[in-house]
Parts: C-alpha cells; structure tokens; sequence
C-alpha cells in the first residue's frame, strides 16, 4: 500500500475529528453546564467530561465562582437634602446554573443594574450622619434588598461594601465646624465637671478641719512650710491658734463691761 492509497480517507478523518472535538466538553470543578437539546433546556451537567451532539445539543458554560462587581458612584440625595456621591462593591455567585440562563438574559448586567437602584433608593433614605456612621447597617440592608430580588435569578449576593462616601468642600467644611464646636462643647464640660468635683473636696476639707482643730494646726504649719521654700522677703512671724483665741475671747469680755456701764 501506497500513500496515495489514503487519500480518499484523509477528509472523512479530518471531519470526524472536527466533530468529536466539538462533541467533547471539559468542565473543570468550578463550572457547570447548561445544556438545550433543540433549543429546549435539557439539564445541568458538569464538572468533568460532558459529550454533545454537535448542531443538536448546545452548552452554555455557567461559572460558580464568587464574582467582584463594582457599583460605579452614584449621586444620592439623602433624608436632610445632602447631595453625595456614593459607590460599593458586591460580591455574588449563581447558586442555579438553569434559573441564571433561562430567567434572565445577562445575569452580571441584571445584578449591577438592580444595586444601583438598590443602593439610591436605600441611602436616599436615611441622613447624612447615618451613612457616615452607621456603614455596617446599611451594607446588610442594601444586601438584603438586592439577594430577596435575585434569588429568582438564581443568584446569591454574599456581601456588599459601600467604598466612599464622597461630600463636596463646602459640606466638608461644614462638617469640621460642626466637630470643633462639639470638642469645644465636650471640653467646656469636662472642665465644669471637674471644678464641682473640686468643690465638693473642698467643701469636705472644710468640715473635717473644722471639726477637728488638729487638722487645721497642720494645714498651717504646712502652708508656713511652702511660703519658706519660696524665694521670697516677706517674713511670717507665726502665731499659736490658742493664742490667738485667748485673745479674741478677752476682746470680748472687755467690750461687754463697757456695754454695761453704758
């Protein structure tokens, strides 16, 4: 036998192979296929070595993967009419290879269209403050509106994340007054509340030493303690309480006679 003998089985063999390489599909573990048999949804195959009749079967590849999608910025008026400009990120999969092929047209499109209506109408709901401080809860509240509407789709939305919160420079700066009068107003109280503190102590110095006289000697003595440390030329003769008692008790005995003689 010639090679020309082979010729006439060389085509046939081409267009067989053809055939089997398009009959034969790999999915790999994070796939899945959807298959139509004359346009009519037939099941969900995969992962691993799937055969189709070429003209006759058809697959769509369906990735199972979580998929990144970001929410491009938004303008949003909010509850108190602060005009912001917002964008997030949300992270999906399809948890229904079938429903993601069938229900909807472009699943990626359909999700990214639905978050940022999602995300204007859920902020345009709340004040200012709210999105600045109170991220975490309207994170789970967009997911949630968003995961009700496309599990239909057979779509999963794990998680979203609002990115920036953008304000213009006027609100910016209104913003940083409105911090400074609040530290001014935290500082002015702190201060009254240490100074009714100090008063309160005082006022309870006052009674002990009053009642007992022992304790008022030694707050003296201390005090002519820390005038002599200083560097100063005034000079402090000091003077025994007693004394000092004696002596304004016999001033008063002595007006009292003269009262009398009056």
């Amino acid at each position: 036998m010639n090679l020309g003998d082979f010729i006439p089985y060389l085509a046939p063999t081409v267009v067989l192979l053809l055939i089997l390489g398009s009959a034969i599909k790999i999915l790999p573990e994070y796939e899945r296929g959807v298959v139509f048999f004359l346009g009519r949804f037939q099941g969900v195959k995969g992962p691993g070595l799937i055969i189709v009749i070429p003209g006759i079967q058809q697959i769509v590849r369906v990735d199972l993967r979580v998929i990144t999608l970001d929410v491009p910025s938004q303008d949003v008026i909010s509850k108190d009419n602060v005009t912001v400009r917002v964008n997030a990120v949300l992270y999906f999969r399809v948890v229904d290879p079938e429903k993601a092929i069938i229900r909807v047209e472009d699943y990626g499109a359909a999700t990214s269209q639905l978050a940022q209506t999602t995300l204007r109408s859920v902020l345009g709901k709340h004040d200012l403050d709210e999105m600045l401080s109170e991220r975490d809860k309207l994170n789970v509240d967009i997911q949630e509106i968003i995961d009700a509407q496309t599990e239909e789709w057979g779509i999963k939305v794990a998680n979203v994340e609002i990115k920036h919160v953008d304000l213009n420079e006027s609100m910016i700066r209104a913003i940083a007054r409105q911090a400074e009068a609040e530290r001014e107003r935290r500082a002015k109280v702190i201060h009254a509340e240490g100074e009714l503190q100090a008063s309160k102590k005082l006022v309870e110095a006052a009674e002990v030493m009053s009642a007992n006289s022992g304790a008022m000697q030694l707050r003296y003595l201390q005090t002519l303690a820390d005038m002599s440390n200083n560097n100063s030329s005034t000079i402090v003769f000091p003077l025994p309480m007693d004394m000092i008692k004696n002596f304004l008790d016999n001033q008063s005995g002595n007006k009292a006679p003269d009262k009398l003689d009056q």
